[in-house]
């Protein structure tokens, strides 16, 4: 069943609703929205009341109104929950929405966590990315010396749309501003805060959030435990779905 929860600003969250039993948030990735992990909602349904959010700036969501960091998302997540008076629910987060998870079981009470393919750890740089990183701003600055910086406005965007990611070169300019802001945040320092029994699911070649990712997770997180799929990427769920309905059940339903 499709809702919306209001914000105090009048930001509208949409979010599903399914299954029966005790509450289980899902959060999908950057650029997807809560179709995109259906299948997940699916299974978890089976035994729990599924509530899956597409965060704002996605999906039919509205977009934040100014930039967004990890810790205003978790305060959305935090005044949805009291909203609805959901208590102890099990968290899930895909990718970015596992930053959310792993913020939000940081500091509130939950059943259980669910890490899958999951971001928070701040990316390695290789000197190439640093190389590519100053050679834009570099010609940022020629552009703006010798069209003027008003003219130089839009080459310089579509500067950044060549150099950029894919998941950059798609969003809209608040979204883009939100991108460069959460993926630079590192949530090592959190981790050890959550003290609950907290499942990692991750593709073997996952290049977006690889997989030493995870073990770093699994050493900070005190009950964390993971289980890694060979063969599969960033997407494990869609890459290798019968196991991972059968992991995801036993650990959500025991």
């Amino acid at each position: 069943m499709e809702k919306y929860f209001v914000l105090n600003d009048n930001m509208k969250v949409k979010y599903d609703v399914s299954g029966n039993g005790p509450a289980m948030i899902l959060m999908h990735g950057w650029g997807c929205n809560g179709s995109t992990i259906q299948t997940i909602a699916n299974i978890a349904a089976e035994q729990h009341t599924v509530y899956n959010i597409d965060l704002p700036g996605f999906g039919g969501s509205s977009e934040p109104a100014t930039v967004w960091d990890v810790n205003d998302y978790t305060v959305m997540l935090e005044h949805f929950v009291a909203s609805l008076n959901i208590k102890n629910p099990i968290i899930l987060g895909h990718s970015f929405g596992g930053r959310v998870g792993i913020l939000y079981s940081s500091r509130n009470s939950v059943d259980k966590l669910v890490l899958v393919d999951s971001a928070g750890v701040k990316p390695r740089r290789s000197f190439r990315y640093y190389l590519k990183v100053y050679t834009f701003k570099l010609g940022k600055m020629v552009t703006r010396l010798l069209v003027g910086k008003e003219k130089a406005a839009a080459r310089i965007e579509q500067m950044r749309k060549r150099n950029g990611s894919s998941d950059y070169a798609m969003a809209s300019p608040m979204m883009r501003s939100i991108l460069v802001k959460v993926v630079n945040e590192d949530l090592k320092h959190v981790m050890p805060s959550i003290n609950v029994p907290t499942l990692l699911i991750w593709g073997e070649n996952d290049t977006a959030t690889p997989l030493r990712d995870a073990k770093i997770m699994e050493r900070l997180i005190p009950d964390a435990g993971l289980v890694s799929f060979p063969g599969c990427g960033h997407y494990s769920f869609l890459d290798n779905p019968y196991q991972f309905a059968a992991v995801l059940r036993s650990f959500i339903n025991k």
